[in-house]
């Protein structure tokens, strides 16, 4: 499925929820699904700065695509971080670049999150991005 499916099937996905609380329910769903980190991938290096949780998020590149694993300390953000995994891992730089992350608009998780939460998430965006940049540089 391309970025863009994905996206569209995250919208539906959180379409059959009404309330809040509901869709707030489903996200921590979503992150007490996700595989937990190693410890030692638990680090400054890898910690997303500008989240009031602990957010790490680690990236690799392999055969031209970059996979990503991520973990936070609280339970909405952990369901975040699965929701953008799901979208971004296992693209080229050359996708994470070029697509939109529109479903965080669409569901209108920004509008729904506390401001801290809302700049937490921005900033794994950014740090989603230049990862892919750094590694478009690499692959050529």
């Amino acid at each position: 499925m391309s970025m863009e499916e994905i996206q569209q099937e995250i919208i539906e996905e959180f379409s059959i929820y009404e309330d809040w609380m509901d869709k707030y329910a489903y996200l921590i769903e979503l992150g007490n699904d996700l595989e937990a980190l190693d410890a030692k991938d638990k680090n400054d290096q890898n910690i997303i700065k500008g989240c009031q949780s602990r957010v790490w998020l680690v990236a690799e590149l392999k055969d031209g695509k970059v996979y990503f694993k991520g973990e936070s300390d609280a339970v909405i953000v952990k369901g975040l971080v699965a929701l953008l995994l799901r979208v971004v891992s296992g693209r080229t730089p050359k996708e994470l670049l070029e697509t939109e992350l529109h479903f965080i608009d669409d569901l209108g998780l920004k509008q729904h999150l506390s401001p801290t939460r809302s700049n937490g998430l921005l900033a794994m965006v950014k740090q989603i991005r230049l990862y892919a940049v750094a590694y478009s540089k690499i692959a050529g």
